[in-house]
């Protein structure tokens, strides 16, 4: 692509085959054929079959719906239905989900002007801005939104906003020079204006040098493709998955083949090993984690935090990295005055040359519109004693002469009783310049000031003025001499108060904030210090020129010690969240701007702001903060690690409580027993006395540490930590208890109906204790917390009763295939279960010492 900024106005039209009166029709007509519309190519999207199908693709789904085949196969109706409900009921949450989560490259054509007065056959036109091609001439004013990427050649006082594309938190003063030095960043190529960016003050003429998906908003969309992140508990449960239907095949051969051995009826045996198939199987686990992200959704919303996509609700737990913009996510995105020094005697008179010496108007609701350093000046100055109508009054206004870039200052002549005064404010170098003789002494004193503050990241402005006698015959550049010295104010956009206590509680947690902005590197280093995201050893604020300059490699190596990036593109952006993501960091990033959008599809968890963030950046996002609170983060990803805590709660008590299953079943043919477990009995067991527990377990209480602990690697096992032996000494315990009371049942000589429904209500039981033990990996099921959770005791009377019901209503008795047991039988289970769940307590106390 030409850098059309580097060349003067005149290679400029020539490279464009165009001239100063604009493009022919003809050739117009000819160039359009050439390059095409003005307009955003939208990407393909999907289908709704295909992401219907896409809901079926995971391997517990595919396991399930083969278990779902075989069980209508063999004549076990109820259990097939069962489990098709489960299958379709998950398919359609996720469907739901997915359905709306591809509509950013739309925003972005929205944000796309649709008007644009171009120069045609040396006559102005308004033509669809669709219709702009390269070479086309373009006239610009105030309020318009910018049609095409354009080379300015005329400009009067122009500036535009661009920080929704560039992150820049104030407006682009421009000029029409020709700019020398290679490589700028869009926000350095000072005469150029970019399709999407709005004029906010001056009129300028500008020929187009890009259109559609050339321009650097097109280029943005581009790199919206992406492909759709994998959370870390939907990769964590991918390898569950795969791991778990090879551990099912095995066990399902190994018991088909020991049964043939035996000489047991090969029907039988498949039906049997059926039955493991099904024990082994967590058929609650998908409907459970869906409705545990739901849930933790909906609390985030009451935190401000919405989640646009529900695996973002975990997603936040495991989070390592987060790179945020500066402008308007760690600041205020409001230019504030901070510091001001006026010369002696003289405090009064700058305030007026603040309220004055400017372009800032008053909306019908006294809200101040205009450039925000000048708006930032005004309410100073206001709110310090100043008075608009006080300073019409005393000193009106007589002439204006407005900011160019090389002057780099602006002038205001006001009456000022029977004498006039010419107000100067701009550039402290160029203030400087214009100032009397007699201040020789003292200007290297303001301009070493001036450097001073520069230092802190504060933008700063110097004031002079100047007193006539008569009023002066024209108002030019002429009369800006011998001016006297007024003062000068230095601004800033201040960090958000709550960001520096956010960012702090992300140390704590073990995760590293990392602020990205297209602002200056002075400034961007100073805001970055005062959040305490850098100190004094740490390393200097990266460029994007200099980031520009590295290979790959090199670039990965470099951006694991920088905090601070400025003047980065958008396509930098993407490439710093990509090269975070290649060293193996879990990332989320934060961001307002239409310049957010591709990161924020990019990173592991995007996060826009909800009130000044773009529709771009907000489709484009995971998760939008309703209060543009940096602090809402932290409460989400608390938030977060809750649940990955509560998820991994209720696989260790269903997989110990599956595991029991699979073990009574394989051991007791070969003690001697009869089968101890029906399929409906497993069935039952999974989905509703896992399933209405789990469904409480998730909605259990933070650990008291989980902030205060590092994040969870993101490559980390859902077994990590012990919780492969709790499961196996868990699931082993509940084994023994179950086989005690099948081996008492044998011994009292109770028929095979019995013994099964005497083991399946153990298991029953014991699992609802279980459900008790495993609310906390810290503390015992005995601590001062037993009742801290109310929907778990709700769960356990409500599992209590189905069970009781199942088992004593005849009516029920052929459909579970149960019968009724006596008040010693239910004994006997009581004293079972209070001695499992003991020896369950046991267990946990001994893992949390070791």
């Amino acid at each position: 692509m030409e850098a059309y900024y580097q060349l003067s106005v005149t290679e400029t039209l020539e490279r464009l085959h165009s001239s100063d009166s604009g493009l022919s029709a003809q050739a117009a007509q000819a160039a359009q054929k050439r390059f095409g519309k003005n307009i955003l190519q939208e990407k393909k999207q999907r289908t709704r079959l295909s992401i219907l199908l896409s809901q079926f693709m995971d391997i517990m789904i595919l396991i399930l719906v083969v278990a779902a085949i075989v069980s209508f196969f063999v004549g076990e109706t109820t259990d097939a239905l069962v489990i098709l409900a489960i299958i379709i009921g998950n398919a359609w949450i996720g469907y739901s989900q997915e359905y709306n989560a591809e509509e950013s490259i739309r925003m972005l054509q929205k944000m796309a002007a649709q008007q644009a007065l171009a120069i045609r056959d040396n006559n102005p036109v308004r033509i669809e801005a669709q219709e702009l091609t390269p070479g086309d001439i373009i006239l610009l004013e105030a309020g318009d939104i910018v049609p095409a990427d354009a080379r300015l050649i005329e400009v009067s006082a122009l500036k535009t906003d661009e920080a929704s594309l560039t992150g820049e938190s104030h407006s682009i003063e421009k000029t029409a020079d020709q700019l020398q030095e290679p490589n700028l960043t869009p926000g350095d190529q000072l005469n150029m204006v970019f399709k999407g960016t709005i004029v906010n003050a001056g009129s300028a003429k500008a020929a187009v040098t890009a259109i559609g998906m050339d321009t650097e908003l097109g280029k943005i969309a581009g790199m919206m493709e992406t492909g759709l992140q994998k959370t870390p508990l939907q990769k964590r449960l991918a390898a569950f998955s795969k791991q778990l239907a090879v551990v099912v095949i095995i066990i399902c051969a190994l018991v088909f083949g020991f049964g043939l051995w035996r000489g047991e009826p090969p029907f039988q045996m498949f039906l049997t090993a059926l039955s493991l198939a099904v024990a082994a199987l967590p058929e609650a686990l998908p409907a459970v984690i869906t409705i545990a992200l739901a849930r933790g959704a909906s609390r985030m919303v009451k935190q401000k935090a919405l989640v646009r996509k529900l695996p973002a609700v975990e997603t936040l737990g495991s989070v390592t990295y987060i790179c945020s913009d500066k402008t308007g996510t760690l600041t205020q995105n409001i230019m504030t005055v901070e510091k001001i020094e006026a010369a002696s005697g003289k405090e009064s008179l700058l305030y007026n040359a603040m309220i004055l010496n400017n372009e800032v108007r008053f909306s019908q609701d006294h809200k101040l519109i205009g450039d925000s350093t000048e708006t930032a000046l005004v309410e100073y100055a206001l709110a310090n004693g100043g008075s608009k109508e006080e300073a019409d009054k005393t000193l009106p206004l007589a002439g204006k002469l407005p900011f160019d870039s090389v002057r780099m200052r602006m002038s205001t002549l006001h009456e000022h009783g029977n004498q006039w005064i010419l107000f100067s404010k701009g550039a402290p170098g160029k203030i400087a310049e214009t100032l009397s003789a007699k201040y020789q002494e003292q200007i290297p004193q303001w301009l070493k000031k001036n450097q001073e503050w520069a230092a802190e990241g504060l933008r700063v402005l110097f004031f002079a003025y100047k007193t006539f006698d008569s009023q002066p015959p024209d108002i030019n550049e002429a009369i800006e001499t011998d001016l006297d010295f007024l003062g000068m104010a230095a601004m800033i956009d201040p960090p958000r108060e709550e960001a520096i206590e956010a960012i702090k509680q992300c140390k704590t947690a073990g995760i590293k904030t990392v602020m990205i902005t297209g602002d200056q590197p002075l400034t961007a280093q100073a805001v970055a210090k005062r959040l305490h995201i850098t100190d004094d050893g740490s390393p200097l604020a990266k460029t994007g020129a200099e980031l520009e300059k590295l290979d790959q490699e090199a670039f990965n190596n470099e951006i694991k010690n920088i905090s601070v990036y400025a003047r980065v593109s958008p396509a930098q952006k993407l490439a710093i969240v990509k090269g975070l993501q290649t060293n193996g960091e879990f990332v989320a990033m934060t961001g307002d701007g239409v310049n957010d959008a591709p990161s924020l599809k990019q990173a592991d968890i995007g996060v826009a702001m909800g009130i000044t963030g773009t529709d771009v950046s907000k489709e484009a996002a995971d998760m939008i903060l309703l209060d543009d609170n940096f602090a809402t983060i932290v409460r989400a990803v608390s938030e977060g690690r809750r649940i990955y805590d509560n998820i991994k709660k209720f696989i260790l008590y269903v997989l110990s409580c599956n595991l029991s299953e699979i073990l009574t079943i394989f051991i007791a043919p070969l003690l001697g027993f009869a089968m101890p477990l029906l399929p409906i009995h497993i069935l039952w067991i999974n989905l509703v006395t896992d399933g209405l527990p789990g469904l409480a377990l998730v909605a259990e209480p933070a650990e008291k540490n989980v902030m205060r602990r590092p994040p969870s690697p993101p490559k980390e096992s859902l077994f990590a930590g012990g919780l492969a032996l709790k499961i196996l000494f868990t699931g082993g315990i509940i084994t023994i208890g179950a086989l005690a009371v099948q081996c008492w049942a044998v011994q009292q000589g109770y028929d095979t109906r019995i013994q099964q429904t005497m083991v399946f209500t153990t298991l029953c039981f014991v699992q609802l204790g279980n459900a008790l033990s495993v609310r906390s990996a810290y503390q015992s099921l005995f601590s001062s917390q037993l009742f801290a959770n109310k929907g778990m005791w709700g769960a356990i009377v409500l599992t209590l009763a189905l069970q009781l019901l199942i088992v004593y209503t005849p009516l029920l008795q052929p459909v579970f295939k149960t019968a009724s047991l006596t008040r010693e039988m239910m004994t006997v289970i009581l004293l079972v279960t209070l001695g499992c769940v003991l020896c369950i307590e046991m267990v946990k106390r001994f893992s949390r010492r070791k």
